[in-house]
Parts: C-alpha cells; sequence; structure tokens
C-alpha cells in the first residue's frame, strides 16, 4: 500500500494527492485528457469548417494535433500511473480501459453537439451508450 501523501508530475509540474482520492484524480485526469484528445483528433476539422485551416498541408495539420495530443499524453499517462491498482489505485488495467472508453465517447458527444451542429443524437446512439455502461458493471463485478 502506498503512502498516504503520493506526488505525481504533470507536464512537469509537482501536485500532490491523498491516497483516498487517487480514483477520483484519476477520473479527472481522464477528462482532461480526452478533452485534448477529441480536440486533437477532431478539432482540425472544425479549423476547416470554420475556413480557418483548409490550406494547411496535411503535415501541417499532423504537426498541429500532435501538439494538442501532448497535453493529453500529459494528463493519461499519470492518470492511468496513479489510478492502477499495482501503483496503489483503485482499478484494474481493464477496468481503467473501460472507464476511458466511456469517458472519450462521453466528451466526444459532447464536443460533436456543441461544435458541429449537423450532428444529433439518434436512438442507436443511446442505445451504445447503454451498452457501454453495461460494460462498466460487467467490467467492475466481482
Amino acid at each position: 500500500m502506498p503512502d498516504s501523501n503520493q506526488i505525481v508530475y504533470l507536464c512537469g509540474v509537482k501536485y500532490y494527492y491523498s491516497f483516498v482520492m487517487n480514483g477520483v484524480v484519476t477520473i479527472a485526469l481522464l477528462i482532461l485528457s480526452n478533452i485534448f484528445m477529441t480536440f486533437a483528433w477532431y478539432g482540425h476539422l472544425k479549423l476547416q469548417q470554420m475556413n480557418i485551416s483548409s490550406s494547411w498541408p496535411l503535415i501541417g495539420i499532423i504537426l498541429f494535433s500532435w501538439g494538442i495530443a501532448l497535453f493529453e499524453y500529459c494528463a493519461q499517462v499519470p492518470a492511468n500511473r496513479i489510478g492502477f491498482v499495482e501503483n496503489g489505485g483503485p482499478f484494474t488495467l481493464m477496468q481503467l480501459k473501460v472507464i476511458q472508453e466511456v469517458i472519450s465517447i462521453s466528451v466526444f458527444t459532447i464536443f460533436a453537439l456543441t461544435m458541429f451542429k449537423t450532428e444529433t443524437l439518434h436512438w442507436n446512439h443511446l442505445a451504445a451508450f447503454g451498452c457501454l455502461v453495461l460494460a462498466v458493471y460487467f467490467v467492475f463485478m466481482k
């Protein structure tokens, strides 16, 4: 069992957190990570739609996305380290992955519905979200 006071470095900045809070810290970092990931993967489409990046070469778009993805990794890696049971966290590797997927689709849905007005939710999307909720339930079953 780790110390009650843990240290995590997030993009080179030292943070302290309590062992009791590492599940909350993990989920918060996963949310932050997925916000950056969604902007890295799909933000360039919005920039193109706004006619900002239409003339950029593909390598420029890739480098732009990589620059954003750096911040994704600055949150994702500490989230997995803090949350992993073998590092004193509350989650197994499978649980971390399923949590990350649910957060990812949730962040993406909010992004798509607010940034791209042509996107709409349909019954099959809601059914898919229900399946993800069931995945969380099953992955946490003993």
